[in-house]
């Protein structure tokens, strides 16, 4: 019973950090009908900002971390003013080009502002707490708390107020929300903004497991968008419900059958669910009336 109880705060901690990366990756996609292939890059660069802060200042973690969350929405803000809004009219082909050309611009720019040598992270907490035999550190803790928290927070955001429901009507149709008078591109760049926040957040959690780097945020930008596919596109709760359902499994499969081969047989299962339902869990068939 221990063993269960500590693969599941693994999972919810694992999956706090995924669900917070994949939220930014649906909210763009709903909203600029863009895959965000650079959110990782983006993500980096920012946990870098915070990174070097700590180290030249001597702030703790928490300040740094908000330096590094108010960087990462103003790079938000400048991507979407300065390259998103003059591709309004492009394909979303053409868009998710862009965001991978997006990703050789932050691997370029980190070392110029901050060097090749990684950083090192702090924790939000020290120490550790047995729960029913199972132990947890209070770093964990606090990160899925944040998690579940910035969730929650979004979620009631979207579907009880009126900016989620400009939100909403700008993922359902942009042309027709413009019409209605709702300003879809101040939506769009809220969108990149929250975006950039939420993947640097959650670069900022996984750091003190390994170092501030330039791959840091590989794995999970992976994870993220296999989760937004296998939650299905037209929902937001969905991709965040698979992350923490791959979280799940992924710990699962490890302990049980093959660490080696986790995530082998997690994308199989993947696949195999995709196949079956090819919009994803909660994803929806759309039927486009002539």
């Amino acid at each position: 019973m221990s063993i269960f109880i500590q693969i599941l705060f693994n999972s919810l901690e694992t999956g706090s950090i995924l669900a917070l990366a994949t939220m930014g990756i649906i909210l763009i996609f709903r909203t600029s009908k863009a895959f965000n292939y650079a959110q990782g890059a983006i993500s980096m660069f920012c946990a870098f900002i915070a990174a070097y802060f700590m180290a030249n200042t001597g702030a703790n973690v928490f300040i740094s971390t908000i330096v590094g969350v108010l960087g990462a929405v103003g790079v938000g803000v400048i991507i979407d003013r300065v390259v998103i809004k003059r591709m309004i009219k492009l394909h979303s082909v053409s868009k998710q080009i862009v965001t991978l050309g997006l990703v050789i611009v932050f691997l370029g720019l980190a070392p110029m502002f901050f060097g090749n040598i990684p950083y090192t992270y702090r924790r939000f907490a020290q120490g550790t707490h047995s729960i029913f035999g199972a132990t947890i550190t209070y770093s964990a803790m606090v990160n899925i708390a944040i998690g579940i928290a910035i969730m929650v927070a979004l979620f009631f955001v979207i579907q009880k107020t009126k900016w989620g429901l400009a939100v909403r009507a700008t993922a359902s149709n942009d042309v027709v929300a413009r019409m209605m008078g709702i300003p879809t591109s101040i939506v769009t760049m809220g969108a990149w903004a929250v975006a950039a926040a939420l993947g640097s957040l959650a670069a900022m959690m996984v750091a003190p497991t390994t170092t501030v780097n330039f791959v840091m945020m590989d794995s999970i930008q992976i994870t993220a968008l296999l989760a937004c596919v296998l939650g299905g596109l037209g929902t937001f709760f969905g991709p965040v419900f698979a992350a923490y359902l791959i979280a799940l499994a992924r710990n699962l499969i490890s302990f049980y059958i093959s660490s080696v081969w986790a995530d082998a047989i997690v994308y199989l299962l993947i696949l195999g669910i995709l196949l079956i339902s090819p919009n994803g869990i909660f994803g929806k068939k759309l039927v486009k009336k002539v």
